[in-house]
């Protein structure tokens, strides 16, 4: 959530008594509130100019931040959607909301005093509270959800089990989950749009790290107990104790509104900040009450060393996608060249959290897979859009979050129309991901699209945003899906002298002013040894801008200092010559932009089972998962209706025709009604159930039932038809409807059980 909508809407109070305090949470709102920023409201009568500097993240940062900024944003009243007759009770609370923040921007553009500005803010935070004190009368109950029992069901029938913080353990049945998660997204997206499949080294070379930024800026800051010696991560030690502060009633309102104010600058504020709040408020270790270090740099990846001489260092990679990238050359020579093209790849990633929690959400060791678009910087559209521009999508902009407006909901056309989506390609994956969610069991009215705030991204970056779900820890982002521009395959194209270039055929040759590189490698060789080839590809690698500055200062000093990953090499006259050329172009050389789509996965299973978590109406201990069949860990149930020898041939038939189906199924003949062993079914999420019972044995032709768990409704069908049924319903080729249309419905047995013991 944007820094100044928390402001406004944790707020009970306004902070005009805050307005003569010059402590430093006055300071911290204060240069944040007055920071120029810039967006289009593309949905109201007017314009919203605002200018937001933005901080210059490299590839590393922004999707460390992306990662990280769900747990920050709780769901409230003013992030759902009303119906038309909340709207209107509202409507006049929001337009007081609207009118005071445009006078707040009408002031900063005017340079107005300090104090007239902090009035402003204060009376703007004042509507707000009216607006959300409003909204929380007419917003929609939420339907009640007890985390606590999901949660040991999914301990009891071993879901997952917790080992070491942040580490979890996949039992028989979550493990089939998350394969038939991944296959259905590899169906669905690889197989679909026919994307390169690759499977790239988890072990990742420091080089390739450190291009991408990750050695240099992917860290937290910590903090140890003096103690215990036990680690916080600073942030949220200082978010947990401001939060408690904010409402305690010990709190005087000047430090309550203080509080707030520091809590909505929390996420940009630099380690000395962070630190001054920390020693201000005296803060102590929450487990011991002792006391705290000073803030350390904590760089959140895992370290190794590739081989036994320990001097080629590497990491466990932090995400999939660097090794696309690396590979682009390789995979677009494999496309023939040709652009646009998308790679896609799913595998493990790993990031020393210093606080994992919130179950699935924060992990250690995670599933992530990612797809790189990459296309043609000055043509992003996408062949397909036109298919899909009719689809209708629950979008949060950056400006709603800014004038504290709730979602809306666009077609994909209108959005990338007004410019709200930034293009084709990058609405077209909206799109897509939104109807994978749904596909593998996501509540619709659960997920938005939350565009990335300009604080929020690279410098680098064209757009960012966010698929969020709700849950009972708030809006979650498990997909992040950006037009991240040039930026990856250009830092990698320094880094690595190789040229990440791709070609386009001109409409007619022109001529140009090259210059060449001609590389001596015989002096290079004898000079760097071993490294000599790291500098021949440098050389050869060089942008034309590259060239010509090196040409200038080689020709001028006699020498020109290259860098590569951190070493220094003084490159001679004898080792490179540089000249002018005339050339006739046929072809136009670039660098491809990348739209790319990364999803959580163990994120997106934990919305799945909460979404789909359901008791029984009158029986709240019998719990059980509504899970899409396409994803179901098991498909299909077998269960004698007790343990008379006489069911044994039919159980075995069964299963040799499940098997041949390719369905999976397990067979429960334990003791027990089989209203209970229904219900242990239901439990793991099995959608379909087959009774062997006394018809099926004594009956002709033979038959057995078919339940389906959610409506636990039931079906008489012959057994040579129930293996093929399953298939499809499994398959979702057809529906439970159709299956109730073309059997009759099972009512009772026909045959009386005289012969079971």
């Amino acid at each position: 959530m944007a820094f100044v909508i928390a402001a406004f809407r944790r707020s009970s109070a306004t902070c005009l008594s805050d307005l003569k305090a010059k402590t430093i949470g006055l300071k911290l709102c204060l240069r944040n509130l007055l920071g120029a920023y810039q967006c289009s409201d593309h949905f109201g009568s007017s314009t919203c100019v605002r200018e937001f500097p933005k901080q210059a993240y490299p590839a590393a940062d922004l999707k460390k931040k992306q990662l990280r900024t769900s747990d920050k944003r709780k769901g409230n009243m003013g992030d759902c959607i009303l119906n038309s007759d909340a709207e209107a009770v509202v409507a006049p609370f929001r337009a007081k909301v609207k009118e005071q923040g445009e006078l707040v921007r009408k002031l900063k553009e005017m340079k107005a005093p300090e104090m007239d500005i902090m009035q402003a803010i204060a009376e703007l935070k004042n509507r707000k509270r009216l607006l959300d004190d409003e909204l929380s009368k007419v917003a929609p109950i939420e339907e009640k959800f007890d985390r606590v029992k999901m949660e040991e069901l999914l301990k009891r029938r071993f879901f997952y089990l917790q080992g070491v913080a942040g580490l979890f353990d996949l039992g028989p049945v979550g493990c089939a989950l998350k394969s038939n998660v991944l296959q259905e997204w590899r169906q669905f997206f690889i197989l679909e749009e026919q994307m390169l499949e690759v499977d790239c080294t988890i072990l990742t070379p420091e080089a390739v790290l450190k291009a991408s930024g990750h050695v240099d800026r992917f860290s937290d800051y910590m903090v140890k107990d003096a103690q215990s010696g036990e680690c916080f991560r600073l942030d949220h030690l200082i978010k947990a104790h401001l939060e408690k502060m904010s409402v305690d009633q010990k709190s005087s309102k000047e430090l309550q509104s203080e509080c707030i104010m520091m809590l909505t600058r929390l996420d940009g504020m630099s380690v000395e900040e962070m630190t001054e709040i920390l020693r201000r408020f005296n803060m102590k270790s929450p487990s011991t009450g002792s006391d705290l270090s000073d803030p350390v740099e904590f760089n959140l990846m895992f370290p190794t060393q590739i081989g036994p001489s320990g001097n080629f260092k590497g990491y466990l990679r932090p995400e999939t996608a660097q090794g696309m990238f690396v590979n682009f050359k390789k995979l677009l020579e494999f496309n023939q060249g040709k652009l646009p093209f998308a790679a896609a790849q799913i595998g493990d990633a790993f990031r020393n959290e210093i606080s994992p929690r919130s179950g699935l959400i924060r992990v250690r060791e995670f599933t992530m897979a990612e797809i790189e678009h990459f296309c043609d910087p000055e043509d992003k559209s996408h062949p397909k859009f036109s298919s899909v521009a009719g689809k209708v999508l629950i979008f949060y902009s950056a400006c709603d979050q800014m004038d504290g407006n709730p979602p809306k909901q666009l077609t994909i056309g209108e959005a990338v129309g007004s410019g709200l989506v930034a293009n084709e390609t990058l609405g077209y994956y909206l799109v897509r991901i939104n109807d994978f969610l749904i596909r593998v069991g996501i509540d619709p009215k659960r997920l938005r699209f939350r565009q990335h705030m300009s604080n929020e991204m690279a410098h680098y970056a064209k757009d960012c945003w966010d698929a969020e779900i709700k849950t009972s820890y708030g809006w979650v982002e498990c997909v992040g899906c950006a037009d991240r521009s040039a930026y990856d395959l250009s830092q990698h194209s320094k880094a690595s002298g190789s040229r990440l270039y791709a070609e386009k055929k001109l409409s007619e040759p022109k001529k140009v002013n090259l210059i060449e590189v001609s590389v001596n490698k015989g002096p290079i060789g004898k000079t760097f040894k071993e490294a000599a080839v790291m500098v021949v590809g440098k050389l050869n690698g060089l942008s034309q801008e590259e060239a010509k500055d090196m040409k200038a200062e080689l020709y001028e000093k006699g020498s020109v200092t290259v860098n590569i990953d951190g070493r220094s090499f003084l490159v001679t006259k004898e080792m490179a010559a540089f000249k002018e050329v005339e050339k006739t172009l046929h072809v136009e050389e670039f660098i491809p932009s990348v739209i790319e789509p990364s999803f959580g996965i163990g994120r997106i299973m934990y919305a799945i089972l909460e979404h789909n978590y359901q008791v029984r109406e009158g029986d709240e201990q019998r719990g059980y998962f509504t899970l899409p069949a396409i994803i179901a860990p098991v498909k299909c149930s077998v269960l004698p209706l007790s343990n008379n020898p006489e069911f044994h041939p039919f159980i075995q038939s069964i299963r040799d025709m499940l098997r041949q189906a390719g369905v999976s199924h397990r067979v429960d003949d334990s003791s027990g009604s089989i209203g209970r062993r229904y219900a242990r079914t239901d439990e793991i999420a099995i959608p379909f159930g087959i009774t062997v019972d006394f018809d099926t044995v004594h009956v002709e032709p033979p038959s057995v039932t078919l339940r389906e768990r959610n409506s636990m409704g039931q079906v008489r069908i012959p057994i040579m038809q129930v293996a093929s049924t399953v298939k499809e319903l499994a398959d979702g080729r057809i529906s439970w409807p159709q299956v109730e249309l073309t059997f009759p419905k099972f009512t009772q047995q026909q045959t009386a059980d005289r012969k079971d013991d």
